[in-house]
């Protein structure tokens, strides 16, 4: 299930607060692969694997490893932050 706000100012919505792990890790897959009208963005997908992992996505956190890996750390201190961000909007 998808919120009406945007992400970014281009991109996919934001997830609602009730969506899947399942749901997190197609809209984190999308990100990551700059497919489906979403930009390439890591850090946004970073976010998304993040919280689908939360949500018991095991496949999630093998893509946010492997996306960490290819990230400065200051993107993924951002991905964390936006991610903690949208759970305390939940």
């Amino acid at each position: 299930m998808l919120a009406s706000m945007d992400m970014k100012s281009e991109g996919l919505p934001l997830p609602t607060p009730d969506a899947s792990g399942d749901e997190l890790f197609r809209l984190g897959l999308l990100y990551s692969t700059g497919q489906g009208g979403a930009p390439l963005d890591y850090v946004s997908a970073h976010m998304l694997f993040n919280l689908a992992a939360m949500r018991g996505s095991i496949e999630a956190k093998i893509y946010r490893k492997e996306l960490a890996d290819e990230m400065a750390s200051d993107e993924v201190a951002e991905a964390q932050r936006q991610a903690r961000e949208w759970l305390a909007q939940g």
